[in-house]
């Protein structure tokens, strides 16, 4: 349901005329759901969608992000290629197959895991500014969208102003009939 810009009564969105009124109604504004359900949750963090229920996941996630975030630190690939190259000199001392598994099993491995989680992270923290920024753009458009809504709705009500005083401008310099 929506108003009539005449004399502001309530108008069924499919009607094309005001029950109370008789003005004629030329367009109907009906917000998308959307409005209202944005309005009520905003943009969702990671936090969010974190388990919250039972203990037990609570403690995991908790546990795992801890980790992650411990192995996810150039300082931990620091550490890790360190450990790594104290197993170098070994490797090499075995010829070629040794120290190509060396390198795709110990170091690759141990070192570029951390060195992929910071990168990942940065590129997470990225993503997450980017949606956020999104959102608030959305959101300026969505106000944009509104006030376009509202200027169009006081030209219909002046609109309609004006074609009731033209009306009644001619009913009244109509002739009489005999």
């Amino acid at each position: 349901m929506s108003s009539c810009p005449q004399c502001g009564s309530k108008v069924d969105h499919a009607a094309a005329t005001c029950p109370a009124c008789g003005a004629h109604v030329h367009f109907q504004h009906v917000p998308h759901p959307r409005i209202a359900e944005r309005a009520q949750h905003p943009p969702f963090r990671a936090r969010d969608l974190l388990p919250h229920q039972r203990a037990i996941e609570r403690f995991n996630t908790s546990l795992a992000l801890k980790i992650t975030g411990a192995v996810g630190t150039m300082w931990c690939a620091y550490v890790f290629a360190g450990l790594a190259l104290v197993s170098l000199p070994e490797a090499l001392h075995g010829g070629t197959g040794p120290t190509v598994s060396w390198i795709a099993q110990t170091f690759l491995q141990l070192v570029l895991l951390s060195i992929i989680i910071v990168g990942q992270k940065v590129q997470g923290a990225a993503s997450d500014k980017r949606s956020l920024e999104t959102y608030k753009d959305a959101e300026a458009v969505l106000h944009e969208a509104m006030q376009i809504q509202a200027h169009l709705e006081a030209q219909d009500k002046a609109i309609n102003e004006l074609l009731g005083e033209m009306r009644r401008a001619r009913q009244g310099n109509a002739p009489a009939s005999a």
